[in-house]
């Protein structure tokens, strides 16, 4: 499996848990045979078939190597046009095109049942799975069965492991079909257990929701789940913009939305100068490597990129991604040089922030929601602009 050049199943497992906050380390001290006798005895008081149990978990066994790989989870320390450089391809460009037009009847159908666009669902694909070329070939069970019985978040993984027995008795997939990355999702677009269970749709009319083989299926499904968390139909999701040299910088968080008129009053354009149309729609100020960086309204259906994944890195490039597969331009580098932190310089000041009593969540040099909210408060308190973004002069500073 590659992960240059490309996520890949196993990169969108860390993707998908890499920003929740993460407990102290624990210690596994039971026996995984008990534990797993016990839960197919839950599982039977669930209404979950003893077929279905029987083969579903039949072999399965604790794998230490997939909990090794959950603990040292920390990919979020990259630039969003580091990442994105990677990430959004000219292959993938050309090859996104060409499914979309390849699609162009079933992605209608779906625009209309659902109201998310072919761009929108096809820069997921890309991103999650290279458009269904590398979906994961672990054993989900097992997976899903490890990291149940593991210590760090367990409740998690045991409501995964259900869903993924519901999938099987529905008889949607059987247990030998399914495999993925080591953190269990499924599929073209890699949905957890869970989540193919409450969403996944029947699209090519087969009797079975088969989002591993089954193109339309795999499609369908994650417009259905995109407008299940609110996706807004013919509304936009990530544009663009250039910003003035001065402009209150506190206000550019993706927890404040002003109208598009505000945005246009402090002197935010088009990339190209053009003057924002001067409306009511809702937009937040992104600004994902500060004010000298790239810029963007975020609108509210970008919210939903955070449904998907909470990380802000990889939300931002796959709404970048679904702009150009839309027809826009390739991104601007930004006004100036960007001194972004290393990981470990990021990690240095995360540590800085806490002595000084700020909450930045885990010091894991990954610049997420806490982090830049305790950077903005520090960045007022020092007197600079306030862009929520540390970089190498704040370090110093502090």
């Amino acid at each position: 499996m590659r992960l240059s050049g490309l996520i890949g199943a196993s990169m969108a497992a860390v993707l998908l848990f890499s920003t929740q906050v993460q407990a102290a380390p624990c210690q596994n001290t039971g026996n995984f045979q008990q534990w797993l006798a016990d839960f197919k005895q839950e599982a039977i008081a669930k209404g979950i078939s003893r077929n279905t149990i029987r083969q579903g978990l039949a072999g399965v066994k604790y794998n230490p190597s997939i909990v090794a790989k959950d603990r040292r989870q920390g990919v979020f320390a990259q630039t969003f046009l580091k990442f994105s450089g990677r990430m959004v391809s000219n292959y993938r460009l050309k090859r996104g095109a060409k499914l979309i037009r390849k699609y162009n009847r079933t992605f209608a159908e779906i625009k209309r049942r659902y109201g998310v666009p072919a761009p929108v669902i096809v820069a997921f694909w890309a991103l999650e799975t290279d458009f269904g070329a590398f979906i994961g070939d672990m054993p989900t069970l097992h997976s899903i069965a490890t990291m149940a019985y593991d210590c760090r978040r367990p409740e998690l993984f045991r409501r995964e492991l259900f869903a993924a027995l519901r999938i099987i008795d529905r008889g949607d997939l059987q247990p030998y079909e399914m495999v993925g990355p080591w953190a269990g999702e499924l599929g073209q677009t890699q949905f957890l257990p869970s989540h193919y269970f409450d969403y996944a749709v029947d699209f090519d009319g087969d009797g079975r929701r088969d989002l591993l083989k089954s193109v339309p299926d795999a499609l369908a499904s994650t417009g259905n789940f995109l407008q299940a968390k609110g996706w807004k139909r013919g509304q936009p999701w990530l544009q663009e913009v250039r910003v003035p040299a001065n402009m209150p910088w506190d206000q550019a968080s993706r927890a404040i939305k002003h109208p598009r008129a505000q945005w246009a009053n402090w002197g935010v354009t088009w990339p190209s100068g053009k003057s924002l149309k001067a409306d009511r729609l809702p937009a937040s100020l992104l600004l994902p490597m500060g004010r000298n960086g790239p810029a963007f309204l975020a609108y509210e259906n970008f919210d939903i990129y955070l449904e998907w994944n909470q990380s802000l890195v990889y939300a931002t490039t796959a709404g970048y991604l679904a702009s150009r597969f839309a027809g826009a331009g390739r991104v601007s580098r930004g006004r100036a040089q960007v001194n972004s932190l290393s990981l470990a310089q990021t990690k240095r000041l995360q540590r800085l922030l806490v002595r000084r009593g700020y909450d930045v969540g885990k010091i894991d040099g990954i610049i997420g929601a806490r982090t830049r909210e305790a950077v903005k408060t520090i960045q007022k308190k020092l007197g600079l602009p306030a862009d929520s973004y540390p970089t190498t002069d704040l370090l110093n500073r502090l």
